[in-house]
């Protein structure tokens, strides 16, 4: 018997986020009995088996896409000749997730969003880039660790579970309208930091129209605008390592003064 627990206690360590797939409930027959137990890491990798064959298969695609999404699930899977399994069972497994490392999504795939996660790709956070544009979303300057999200702004935010000590979101869209979109649907959110590209002027108005919409100051003071650290530079390259600096001192408390 192989001893999950001290893999999944190594994948912590390397703070690799990973998926326990565990066998919950079968009927009739079926390969594995209740309590097996497979981890699966974002790139597909496996530790362990859950039965093999077309269940396992789909296992697999399944905990990939609670990688991405940032979410558990419980999935049920028959095991039918359409299935690719001659058992006649079925399965139930859950598919939890475990993710220790901060999350970074930055809102927004064009240069300074994919310049943000080349910067971050070796610092202690997962990275999510969103954008429905799929030219830049999917671009091969991307770092093979980010996780890629090609949908719609609306509908990314609304589905999003996020965490008040481990969320960190940045909006660097390539419009003010989606900018101001996608703010007025976090603002209410829980993230432990909220910034958004842009000058302290666009600020400022921003701010003077959410305020006579209703949001309040406590709500408005929660974003960081302009962004990133002093450095001087402009560039996509200088502009995210300035913003990944101030996500790094955000994230070890180093201090309110770095978040202006």
């Amino acid at each position: 018997m192989w001893d999950w627990v001290e893999k999944a206690a190594e994948l912590r360590g390397q703070g690799l986020p990973f998926v326990v797939a565990t066998v919950v409930r079968v009927a009739g027959s079926t390969p594995r009995e209740a309590g097996a137990k497979m981890l699966v890491l974002a790139d597909g990798t496996f530790f362990g088996t859950v039965g093999g064959g077309g269940s396992e298969l789909k296992a697999l695609a399944d905990a990939k896409a609670c990688l991405a999404a940032g979410a558990s699930k419980l999935v049920t899977y028959p095991l039918t000749p359409e299935a690719d399994q001659l058992c006649g069972g079925e399965v139930e497994m859950f598919l939890e997730l475990v993710n220790d490392r901060p999350e970074v999504y930055v809102f927004g795939a064009g240069h300074v969003g994919q310049a943000m996660a080349q910067t971050l790709a070796d610092a202690p956070f997962a990275v999510h880039l969103v954008d429905e544009r799929g030219e830049w979303v999917q671009s091969d300057r991307i770092p093979a660790g980010t996780r890629r999200h090609q949908t719609g702004w609306a509908d990314f935010v609304a589905a999003a579970r996020w965490s008040a000590e481990k969320t960190f979101v940045v909006i660097m869209t390539p419009s003010h309208r989606f900018d101001r979109q996608i703010l007025t649907a976090v603002i209410r959110k829980p993230c432990r930091y909220l910034g958004m590209i842009g000058s302290g002027t666009k600020w400022q108005a921003m701010r003077g129209e959410m305020g006579k919409e209703g949001f309040t100051d406590a709500e408005l003071d929660r974003v960081t605008c302009p962004i990133g650290l002093p450095i001087g530079g402009k560039s996509p390259r200088e502009i995210a390592i300035s913003v990944s600096a101030q996500l790094i001192a955000a994230f070890h408390d180093a201090g309110r003064e770095a978040l202006r």
